[in-house]
C-alpha cells in the first residue's frame, strides 16, 4: 500500500531548495519504541529485480518531523545482499522502478515542474530525464522488446465550472448531476487516469497516444490501483489493462471491473472478461503469451469476496478457474520462466506466506512459514526475493530458497534502529467464542514483560469489516508501540476477518453488531483472567469498522471497559449509507437502504447502528476523524463527540482537517500517537 500511496501523492514538483532527507541518526536510551522513533524508520517502498536476476533495486522513504514531509531514494544491491549502495540523493521522490536492461534503471522523479520518467545507470551515474509530457506521469512500463513504453497520466474529459461559465474563472462552486462526485479524499474534477503508449528509444519517449480517448474512466482503478493493473503482452503488440467502465450511480453501486485488451496495431479494444460481474484485475501474461492469468471476484458488489485465479487461453478465449480448492486469496502472482508454475502471496490463518502452484496439476505448496507477512515475491535466478514485515519488525527485503524455504535478510534499512530496541513478545491463541467456534487471537506483551505484575489491557477492534488481523506493521495502529506504552494488546480475528476462509469472512456481512462483537468480548474476557492482566483497567480501540465497533461497545460492554478510542468510525449507520461514496459497500453490508422498511435484512442491520445505544454510554471516549475522509465523513465523528458531550461523558475530539481516512503527515502522526497514549494513560493508569 505504501507504494500505491507514494504514486498517488508524489506527482507534484519538488523544489530544489528543500533539504534532502536521509536515514535518521537516532540514539534510543531506554530501548522503547516511541512515536518519534516510529517516524524515524526508513520505509521500504518497491523492489525491482534486474532481468538477469543479479541485482535488486529498491526505494526507501525517509521522513523529517521538522519539515513534515518525506522523500524517497533509490538503493541498489546484489541479489545476495552484498554491495548495498544508495544511488540517488535528492529532495524529490523517486519511484516506479523498471529495468531497461541489466545495467540501466528507469524510474519516475518528481524533480522539476512535473513528474517524469528518468533513467540512470545501475550505479546511479548518467542520470537523465527522458520524457517531457505536458502533465505528471504517474506510472509507466517498458515493453518486452524495449521499443515502446506505456504510461498513465490524468486527462481532462468532463467540463468544469470554468468551462461552462468562462466569465467566472474565480468561482469555486462545483456542480454535479450524478453520484460518485467524490472518492476517498478527492472531488471529481473532470480528469481521469488514462493509459498512453509511446515510442521508446532508450533515451527519449516520443509520440504518445491516448488509448482511452475521451473515455470518462480511470485505469488503473481509483483510489489505490497501481501499475500491477496494466501489463504488456510478451510480443509487445498489445496491452491488457483493468478498468471499471461505468459512471455515476452505476459506478458507485458496482464492483464490476474488467480486463481489456488493446491492440496497438489496430487501435482496437476488447473486453476479455465480459459477463464476470465482480472485480477482475491484475492481468499477467505467461512468458510465451499464449495464456493470461488474472484475479477475479465472483459476487458483484462485494469488495471482500475471495480472489480467484483465472487463466485464459488467448487464442480460444477459454477461461479456467485454477484455485477452486484453495479457500484463500492469492496476490502478487509471478510466472516461472518456463510458464509451468506460478508463485504468489496469500494470507492463511493470520500470516501471509509465499506459495507455488503447478499449473498442470493445480497443486499448491507453501514455500515459507513463520510469524510474518510477505507483501511481494519476485524471481531472481534460482532464488526468490520478497519483502516482509511482522508486528515487531518493519519491512525489509529477504531472499527465499524456493526448495527449502530458507529465508535470509538482505536489506538493512532499519538495523541501526532495531538494534537499539527491546520489542514486545507475540503469542498466538485460539479462543472459544459464544457459538463454540475458535477465534484466532494475537496477544502482544510489553517489552521486558514481567508475569508477576498486572498490566492494563487493550482490546483491538479490526476495521474493514473484512480485513486481516495478521502480522502487519503499521505506522499508526502499531501493536509494538501500544505494548511499549505498557499495555497488553488483545487482537482477535473476529468474524469477518480475512485469512480464515471465505465462509468466516462472509459471516459479518448483514450482521454488524452481531457475532463479531461476541467474538471480541469472548477474547478479552478470557485474556483478562490471566494473573498479569488487571481486569479493572481495560480499554477498547479501533478505526473505521473498528471505530464503529468501539461506538457499539460503548453502549453494550456491560462495564468491561474504562476507556474507548474510535478513529474514523461509523456512528449513525443510516446517515453513513447516505453520505459515503462507494455505495456498493453499504448496499452489500447492510442488505439495502434505510428507507426499505419492508426489507427485514436491512432493517435488522440498521437496528444495530451505534447511535441507537447512546443511552447506555457512560465511559470516557476519544474520537478522532479526518476532514478529508469521504469514505466515512467526519460528521460521523462529530456526532459521536457531540453526543458524548451532551451526555456529560468525559470525551475529546481530535480532528485533522488535512487528513483522510488515514493519518499520513509526520507531525500529525506523532500528535495522533501522543494523544492516543495520553488518553489511555489518563483513564487506565492514572
Amino acid at each position: 500500500m505504501l507504494v500505491l500511496l507514494l504514486a498517488v501523492s508524489c506527482n507534484t514538483s519538488q523544489k530544489s531548495t528543500e533539504n534532502i532527507i536521509g536515514p535518521a541518526d537516532i540514539t534510543i536510551e531506554n530501548g522503547l519504541l516511541t512515536p518519534e522513533v516510529l517516524w524515524s524508520f526508513g520505509r521500504l517502498g518497491e523492489v525491482a529485480v534486474s532481468p538477469n536476476g543479479e541485482k535488486v533495486a529498491y526505494t526507501v522513504s525517509f521522513y523529517s518531523i521538522e519539515q513534515n514531509r518525506s522523500n524517497s531514494e533509490v538503493f541498489m544491491m546484489n541479489a545476495d545482499g552484498t554491495n548495498k549502495i544508495q544511488i540517488t540523493k535528492t529532495a524529490a521522490h523517486e519511484y516506479n522502478l523498471a529495468w531497461v536492461d541489466n545495467s540501466t534503471l528507469a524510474f519516475i522523479s518528481t524533480e522539476g515542474e512535473t513528474a517524469q520518467v528518468w533513467t540512470m545507470n545501475a550505479d546511479g551515474k548518467n542520470r537523465r530525464k527522458i520524457s517531457n509530457f505536458e502533465s505528471d506521469i504517474n506510472g509507466f512500463s517498458i515493453s518486452p522488446k524495449g521499443d515502446k513504453i506505456l504510461f498513465i497520466s490524468e486527462v481532462k474529459v468532463d467540463k468544469a465550472t470554468a468551462d461552462i461559465y468562462p466569465d467566472l474563472p474565480k468561482a469555486s462552486g462545483m456542480m454535479y448531476e450524478d453520484l460518485m462526485y467524490r472518492h476517498w479524499d478527492t472531488w471529481e474534477d473532470g480528469f481521469y487516469s488514462h493509459i498512453f503508449v509511446a515510442d521508446f528509444t532508450g533515451e527519449k519517449v516520443l509520440n504518445p497516444v491516448d488509448i482511452m480517448p475521451n473515455e470518462p474512466y480511470d485505469s488503473p482503478l481509483k483510489p489505490f490501483g497501481g501499475m500491477e493493473e496494466i501489463t504488456w503482452s510478451p510480443c509487445g503488440k498489445a496491452i491488457a489493462y483493468t478498468c471499471k467502465k461505468l459512471t455515476g450511480k452505476e459506478y458507485s453501486f458496482s464492483t464490476n471491473s474488467d480486463i481489456y485488451l488493446y491492440n496497438i496495431e489496430k487501435a482496437e479494444t476488447k473486453n476479455l472478461t465480459e459477463g464476470m460481474m465482480g472485480y477482475d484485475w491484475q492481468p499477467n501474461f505467461s512468458p510465451s503469451g499464449d495464456k493470461m492469468l488474472w484475479l477475479s471476484m465472483e459476487r458483484a458488489g462485494f469488495e471482500a469476496d475471495k480472489e480467484r485465479v483465472f487463466m485464459m487461453d488467448m487464442e480460444s478465449g477459454e477461461r479456467t478457474y485454477l484455485t477452486p480448492h484453495f479457500d484463500h486469496s492469492p496476490s502478487n502472482i509471478q510466472w516461472t520462466p518456463d510458464g509451468n508454475s506460478i508463485y504468489f502471496v496469500a494470507g492463511v490463518e493470520a500470516t501471509h506466506q509465499i506459495y507455488k502452484m503447478d499449473i498442470a496439476t493445480r497443486e499448491i505448496t507453501a514455500i515459507t512459514d513463520g510469524l510474518h507477512d510477505y507483501h511481494s515475491v519476485a524471481i531472481a535466478g534460482d532464488m526468490l526475493i520478497g519483502d516482509k514485515v511482522s508486528m515487531v519488525s518493519p519491512a525489509e527485503i529477504f531472499s527465499i530458497n524456493p526448495i527449502t524455504g530458507e529465508q535470509k535478510q538482505l536489506s538493512e534499512i532499519n538495523t541501526h534502529i532495531m538494534s537499539q530496541l527491546t520489542m514486545p513478545t507475540i503469542e498466538r491463541r485460539w479462543i472459544k467464542s459464544t457459538d463454540g467456534k475458535m477465534v484466532h487471537t494475537w496477544v502482544i506483551l510489553p517489552p521486558n514483560f514481567d508475569k508477576s505484575k498486572k498490566y492494563p489491557a487493550l482490546l483491538y477492534c479490526e476495521g474493514g469489516p473484512q480485513s486481516p488481523v495478521s502480522q502487519f506493521w503499521s505506522y499508526r495502529w502499531n501493536f509494538s508501540i501500544m505494548a511499549s506504552n505498557g499495555y497488553v494488546v488483545v487482537a482477535p480475528a473476529r468474524r469477518g476477518s480475512l485469512t480464515f476462509g471465505q465462509a468466516w469472512t462472509d459471516e459479518i456481512s448483514k450482521d454488524h453488531g452481531g457475532q463479531e462483537m461476541r467474538d471480541l468480548l469472548a477474547a478479552i474476557d478470557e485474556v483478562k483472567q490471566e494473573p498479569w492482566v488487571d481486569e479493572e483497567r481495560l480499554g477498547a480501540v479501533g478505526a473505521s469498522y473498528g471505530g464503529y465497533t468501539v461506538f457499539w461497545l460503548a453502549g453494550n460492554h456491560n462495564n468491561r471497559f474504562k476507556a474507548f478510542i474510535s478513529h474514523c468510525g461509523v456512528f449513525h449507520s443510516e446517515m453513513e449509507y447516505m453520505t459515503t461514496e462507494e455505495m456498493f459497500f453499504d448496499q452489500w453490508e447492510m442488505g439495502g437502504a434505510p428507507w426499505e422498511t419492508d426489507n427485514k435484512v436491512a432493517m435488522n442491520s440498521y437496528k444495530h447502528s451505534a447511535h441507537n445505544y447512546v443511552k447506555n454510554w457512560d465511559t470516557p471516549i476519544l474520537v478522532i476523524h479526518g476532514g478529508k475522509d469521504f469514505r466515512i465523513p467526519y460528521t460521523q465523528g462529530m456526532a459521536a463527540f457531540n453526543t458524548a458531550q451532551m451526555l456529560d461523558i468525559p470525551s475529546k475530539f481530535l480532528f485533522f482537517p488535512d487528513e483522510n481516512h488515514w493519518v499520513l503527515k509526520p507531525q500529525n502522526g506523532i500528535l495522533w500517537q501522543r494523544e492516543f497514549k495520553a488518553w489511555l494513560d489518563k483513564w487506565l493508569k492514572e
